[in-house]
């Protein structure tokens, strides 16, 4: 009874101790994006050359999705900075991109949508790292519900919908939701399973940092065309 108890409270000071880890890393690339995004809006110059043309925007999109995959799928191979900076790379084109929505959105909204995004990530990523419940059912359908979205998404690009608008505004805000905390346990088991804290311990808490980073970005999107009064 004794060797159990030991065995799983080195277990949850292990997971704790790289939750701790994935925490700061997620918290420093939402700070860098918040920072290009507010220093890119501010900046006349960067403004013209972002949307001057549509070619600038493509390029910043495709640079985001070949960092995002390329750190995803080579994550192990690589060291751990190297890692980190493509990181930093992805969160400042990713701040680059939301740059936008300064020029849409007042401050204070901007403000208030984070707070709310941060109060939803935290219960929610609470919920998923406590939870006895296999969130895996659940992270099945929302996949799948993602998948719609993004469809759903693209279409509306074409038609214009406000109505297809704000459905895949409500259903984004839900998917998300429920992400943070079937990634928060899905992370959490990884942890478990690995069962040391070594560089590759270190490469999963990052690689989760980026899982719920976007999980956090994704819903602070979602939630800024209702708390900000949707399209201006």
């Amino acid at each position: 009874m004794a060797n159990y108890v030991t065995t799983k409270t080195a277990e949850q000071s292990l997971v704790s101790a790289l939750f701790k880890s994935l925490y700061m890393q997620m918290a420093a690339a939402l700070t860098i994006t918040g920072l290009t995004a507010w220093f890119v809006a501010n900046s006349p110059a960067m403004i013209s050359f972002l949307y001057s043309n549509s070619a600038s925007i493509w390029i910043l999109a495709i640079a985001q999705i070949g960092v995002v995959i390329w750190l995803s799928s080579r994550l192990f191979s690589m060291s751990t900075t190297t890692a980190t900076m493509l990181f930093i790379i992805y969160s400042v084109l990713t701040g680059m991109t939301l740059s936008s929505i300064f020029l849409i959105y007042s401050g204070e909204s901007i403000a208030a949508t984070f707070l709310v995004t941060a109060g939803t990530f935290l219960v929610m990523s609470i919920i998923g790292y406590v939870t006895k419940m296999d969130l895996t059912k659940l992270g099945s359908i929302l996949y799948m519900l993602l998948i719609g979205l993004i469809i759903a998404s693209v279409v509306n690009i074409f038609l214009a919908s406000s109505s297809l608008y704000w459905i895949t505004t409500y259903v984004g805000v839900i998917v998300f939701v429920g992400l943070i905390a079937w990634d928060t346990q899905k992370i959490r088991n990884a942890f478990v399973e690995h069962g040391s804290y070594d560089e590759s311990a270190q490469k999963i808490a990052l690689l989760g940092a980026l899982m719920l980073y976007l999980d956090f970005i994704n819903l602070f999107l979602y939630l800024i065309r209702i708390l900000g009064g949707g399209r201006e």
